[in-house]
């Protein structure tokens, strides 16, 4: 049961991963969120997915 929820974890990170380097956003905003993806397991995961995918533009804009 954990190898099943390990590589749906897997699978869900790199499309997450694959949807923040479609985003118009800089390179380095676009590295930055794929460490904090890859660092914070499900956690971040699951913040990206449910409200950071729909900000994340407003985000790194702002910060230019």
């Amino acid at each position: 049961m954990g190898l099943i929820i390990y590589i749906i974890g897997i699978i869900a990170t790199v499309y997450a991963i694959m949807d923040v380097f479609k985003k118009n956003i800089s390179t380095a905003c676009k590295l930055g969120v794929t460490i904090i993806l890859l660092l914070t397991s499900w956690i971040g995961l699951l913040f990206y997915l449910f409200y950071g995918k729909d900000h994340i533009e407003e985000w790194c804009k702002s910060q230019n």
